[in-house]
């Protein structure tokens, strides 16, 4: 570190915050970090005061919407809306008459009916369809109640519905000895999308993927799965990531309780189950979403230029209004207890953060987290959240999709963070293909992919991964496909000694395994993936002829055993096992990985974590038979895993069953070891 770096007394050290005490850096801006805790304390003294517990603050989906009174016998429907004129309750169950079924509004800008079973009993029943109509200064518009349960769409019309779901047999939950810690050590992380996720070109099922899906999973060594697309949205293609309705489970996929079976299943598998959860935004629509939903266009939303999202073509909501706050808060109780999900991955964060939503800026500078560009109200929400998540379910696992490093962010809260548990590693995904597209193999600079792998803030943990569902999408290309092209139709038959294919495989695990080893203390990957699946994933539309061709995972691909797709998905599944069962990610147990050799000549990279060694070879074509590289410890090593292993496609080069004994030279520990090209070898000392 520079000359210039901060210092501060040492009586001084023991008042500032723990975040500032590992970071110098941070001095200047302890008071902001300071005034966002003094925030949180204010208001979550505000909510106790009202409510008794931030708990209890979020219980907004228990009054409000369609709840049955088992005490009174009958349906409350309530609707928070204080700027309309007048409500309506309509539905199959009144003829769909927007005049007969008024709501009366309430001090608090709720408004209410109650139906009696008397009267209401064999008309509103499970399977029933309604609406609200909101009359406001605008005129009258039929909308979907905020927070809607279940909304199904007319297969004819394309309008959606709500609808009555009140199964006579409640779902039995038998996941009560699943416990997240147990199960979930260092997470490893397999991302998926319910409707694409069979072979078959359609829309694929919560059972299909319970019982077709879960299984790989498991098989794979995965740990946790972490489900896209759940909360209702309109249209397929936004790949879940415009929400209408966000109470309602995704009824493309099936129904509430087929949704409980696979989260149920999966815990007994081992599986914790996380959410992707979408709170930066929401859809526009009006028809289904809450945009305009009482005519003051800033009931849910900003008013204005600063409630439409520039990029997304969206909507933004107001953090800093209660209502808003409780009906977000409410939203993350909801999915946490009635579906019991482990955990959230919070989408677009970056966006939330700051005014500009991260939009054409580079961060460079500490000043840009906390100066005015800092959005101080979504900052708030976002301390909300972690702190409601650790009151109803403390264990549950927290990731932030953030682009620009915020400080803090994923730290405790009392130490000045915001408390999230991990960031994604946005940065490596965006390293592998800006690589793949503009630099040769022989020019890939090992130190640079070094920094890249190991640049993150310390007590920060990061989900490490070569690609998600971003590098999956049309318009881009996986990392199977910038290095196979067209060598992935074409020469993938096992005995086909294509080079383009030898070079794209070996590629593949090495950057798989390097990303795993060296980027975080987590671990993700998209949904066939591993296997090095062919083609993008395109929803139907109109510019591919409405196809589910591209929208489904060609299993049958990694399950053939003349094809080479085999032997990408057993290097996934064996360093999966290696990685577990040395706990190569744990802060505590392996901690940050050494750098121990960069041979720039040869395209060697060296370094330990944990009680292991990695040695990959990134040259294209030189092998080196007596490579001595220095160890820290002396002693015997032996093979852990081998990409060149004629099981995971390599060409056997390396004799697994050998013992390595380091010796003394240059007055240090070293080893010798035949490197050859293209190849990851970890070794452990026996």
């Amino acid at each position: 570190m520079t000359t210039d770096t901060p210092t501060t007394a040492p009586e001084e050290v023991s008042d500032l915050l723990p975040m500032v005490q590992q970071d110098p850096w941070l001095t200047p801006f302890e008071p902001v970090l300071r005034a966002r805790q003094q925030r949180l304390q204010q208001r979550l003294d505000e909510i106790r005061q009202q409510c008794g517990s931030l708990s209890r603050f979020a219980l907004a989906h228990q009054r409000l919407g369609l709840n049955y009174d088992a005490r009174r016998k009958g349906y409350w429907f309530r609707e928070w809306a204080p700027a309309a004129e007048a409500l309506y309750l309509i539905g199959d169950f009144n003829g769909w008459d927007r005049q007969a079924t008024p709501l009366t509004r309430g001090t608090d800008g709720v408004w209410e009916v109650f139906l009696a079973d008397k009267e209401y009993q064999n008309r509103l029943t499970h399977y029933s369809l309604f609406k609200v109509h909101v009359v406001t200064s605008k005129g009258g518009k039929d909308r979907l109640p905020a927070t809607l349960r279940r909304a199904v769409q007319h297969p004819e019309t394309h309008d959606f519905a709500g609808q009555v779901w009140r199964p006579e047999t409640q779902f039995e939950w038998t996941d009560q000895k699943f416990r997240i810690p147990n199960c979930v050590r260092e997470p490893f992380i397999y991302e998926a999308h319910v409707g694409m996720a069979t072979e078959e070109g359609k829309v694929s099922t919560y059972l299909e993927f319970a019982e077709l899906i879960l299984p790989r999973i498991q098989a794979e060594g995965y740990n946790c799965l972490q489900l896209m697309a759940i909360m209702e949205h309109p249209y397929y293609g936004s790949f879940g990531y415009h929400v209408a309705n966000f109470f309602a489970v995704s009824s493309r996929f099936g129904t509430p309780e087929e949704l409980k079976h696979l989260i149920n299943e999966a815990h007994r598998r081992g599986i914790a189950v996380l959410l992707d959860v979408v709170h930066s935004h929401a859809v526009k629509n009006e028809a289904e979403g809450l945009a305009d939903f009482d005519g003051s266009e800033a009931q849910y939303f900003h008013p204005g230029e600063r409630g439409s999202h520039p990029g997304w073509d969206s909507k933004l909501f107001d953090y800093g209004k209660p209502e808003v706050q409780q009906f977000l808060l409410s939203n993350v109780r909801y999915w946490l207890e009635e579906f019991h999900f482990d955990g959230f991955r919070f989408d677009g964060i970056t966006s939330m953060l700051y005014h500009h939503h991260g939009e054409g800026v580079a961060f460079g500078s500490y000043d840009q987290y906390f100066g005015a560009d800092a959005d101080d109200d979504a900052i708030l929400y976002l301390q909300l959240v972690t702190t409601l998540v650790r009151e109803i379910k403390r264990s549950a696992i927290l990731i932030a999709e953030d682009m620009s490093g915020m400080p803090g962010l994923c730290r405790p809260i009392e130490e000045g963070g915001i408390g999230f548990d991990y960031r994604l590693g946005m940065g490596i995904p965006d390293y592998w293909i800006k690589l793949l597209k503009h630099t040769r193999d022989e020019d890939w600079n090992l130190h640079e992919l070094w920094h890249v792998l190991t640049n993150r803030r310390l007590g920060e943990k990061t989900v490490a991964y070569a690609e998600s569902h971003d590098q999956a999408l049309v318009g881009d290309k996986t990392l199977a496909h910038w290095l196979l092209d067209r060598a992935i139709y074409e020469h993938m038959h096992k005995d086909d000694p294509d080079p383009i294919a030898a070079r794209g495989i070996a590629l593949h695990k090495l950057i798989r395994l390097i990303t795993l080893s060296l980027g975080g203390e987590a671990y993700l990957n998209f949904i066939g993936n591993e296997f090095g699946h062919p083609e993008w994933v395109d929803f139907p539309r109109e510019g591919n002829n409405w196809s589910y061709h591209f929208a489904r995972r060609q299993w049958s691909l990694a399950d053939n055993l003349d094809l080479k797709f085999q032997y990408l998905l057993r290097f996934d599944q064996e360093m999966i096992k290696v990685a577990k069962a040395t706990r190569l990610l744990s802060p505590t147990a392996a901690g940050m990985a050494r750098e121990l050799n960069i041979d720039t000549n040869n395209q060697v990279l060296i370094f330990e974590r944990g009680n292991l060694l990695f040695v990959f070879s990134f040259h294209v074509d030189r092998s080196v038979p007596d490579y001595r590289f220095y160890v820290p410890l002396a002693g015997r090593y032996r093979i852990l895993l081998n990409s060149d292993d004629p099981q995971f496609g390599g060409f056997g080069r390396i004799d697994n069953t050998v013992t390595f004994e380091t010796f003394e030279e240059d007055g240090v520990n070293k080893l010798s070891l035949y490197v050859t090209s293209r190849t990851a070898l970890v070794l452990t000392r026996i």
